[in-house]
């Protein structure tokens, strides 16, 4: 058994810091995501006025890059010998 339970602790360690690289990378290709709220305006009997309004969240830079970076130094000493 190689590594015991701190190797299937760090593997899982090195997965976290692949996805925060994914996400990270993704939020600075994306400049923003968009979301739609559906809202009901009024109820009058069984009729019902619904309105659907798209708002963009933007994704800050800085956002991305720590992510990134942080992704980075997580995978570098997850792969570090103990």
């Amino acid at each position: 058994m190689r590594g015991g339970v701190k190797g299937i602790a760090m593997r899982n360690l090195m997965w976290v810091g692949v996805l925060l690289v994914v996400l990270g990378v993704a939020g600075l290709i994306m400049q923003y995501v968009t979301v739609t709220e559906k809202r009901t305006v009024a109820e009058i009997g069984p009729l019902e006025l619904k309105t659907e309004q798209q708002r963009n969240i933007p994704i800050p830079t800085i956002a991305g890059i720590v992510a990134v970076l942080a992704g980075i130094v997580i995978i570098v000493t997850s792969r570090r010998p103990a």
